[in-house]
């Protein structure tokens, strides 16, 4: 069981109306893209953007700089383009899981030329698409028509946050969350933005591609997803404890590298997904194993199908 849709149908009402606009985007010319992670026109001075969940912030316009979240922050104003890094501050949360600024018409998005950082206890949502995880401002909330644009070419580092929620984004270098997650519970943990709409604390990837490798390692959590990603490197699932029996989904990725799952309760499984196994082009290891079957009640009759099974380029079995 996933809660994206308990989740973003309170968020939605929380936070389409009045918007508070508390950082300003730096005026310049139209920006270009350098060759490291930081980019072009990048200045060493810090912007903020500060907010609270009865007005959040709006991150919105181009900035030449590093960006600090404080508080709590949503792109929905337009484009937001930041040249440096992007650091979500422990207990504050970015909300960017928009399609449409808030006028209603043009598009918002969030692309990132640095990494991602999100620190303690704080939550970030970068992206939504249909079924999945409905943008917040779709007119169709029952199944979404908008798909969310956003490009982070950096790695995005997650030390010890209460949950992660990405989809439909593209990431140049490493998705990596350690530890964190709010503990092996799903009651919302008070005060959060989780608790704020009812939903408890969750780590979720879905529909994202990966330049480098996807790794999920010591989180406590009440559900851990990772599906139907592309991951050039390896994807590695580690040592996660969550208290949702149907969580542990792990499944329908493409795998460039291996994937290697061990220590996890539950264990990978299918669950309720109705998703296929991941193709892996490497080697498989674990609970991901190529010789690992697990029942799925979307195949067949409701019998069993292996977690993995070997790419095109796939020449060893874990």
């Amino acid at each position: 069981m996933k809660f994206s849709k308990i989740f973003t149908t309170g968020l939605t009402m929380a936070m389409i109306g009045g918007m508070a606009l508390v950082m300003s985007a730096s005026a310049g010319a139209e920006p270009r893209m350098g060759h490291d992670h930081m980019g072009e026109g990048h200045s060493d001075h810090t912007s903020t953007c500060t907010g609270t969940f009865a007005s959040p912030g709006v991150l919105a316009g181009t900035y030449h700089s590093n960006v600090v979240i404080s508080g709590v922050c949503a792109v929905n104003g337009g484009p937001a383009l930041v040249f440096g890094s992007l650091t979500v501050s422990p207990g504050s949360t970015l909300d960017a899981a928009f399609a449409l600024n808030d006028a209603g018409s043009g598009v918002s998005s969030l692309t990132v030329a640095g990494d991602v950082n999100v620190l303690q206890d704080a939550s970030a949502l970068i992206g939504c698409e249909p079924n999945h995880f409905v943008c917040q401002d779709d007119p169709n909330q029952t199944t979404g028509t908008l798909t969310g644009q956003n490009r982070i070419f950096g790695d995005v580092r997650e030390f010890q946050p209460l949950g992660v929620v990405m989809h439909t984004t593209t990431v140049g270098g490493d998705v990596f969350e350690s530890g964190g997650g709010g503990g092996v519970t799903c009651t919302p943990p008070a005060g959060s933005v989780f608790a704020t709409f009812g939903s408890p604390a969750y780590s979720d990837y879905e529909d994202i591609t990966v330049g480098g490798n996807l790794g999920v390692i010591g989180v406590q959590t009440c559900w851990l997803g990772s599906l139907r990603d592309t991951v050039r490197g390896s994807i590695i699932d580690y040592n996660n404890t969550m208290a949702d029996p149907d969580a542990g989904e792990v499944l329908q990725n493409t795998v460039g590298d291996d994937i290697a799952c061990f220590g996890n309760s539950p264990a990978v499984q299918f669950g309720d997904s109705g998703a296929s196994p991941n193709v892996v082009d490497g080697r498989a290891f674990g609970q991901c194993g190529f010789n690992v079957l697990s029942p799925d009640p979307n195949f067949g009759t409701g019998g069993s199908q292996p977690i993995s099974v070997k790419g095109t380029s796939s020449d060893d079995e874990g």
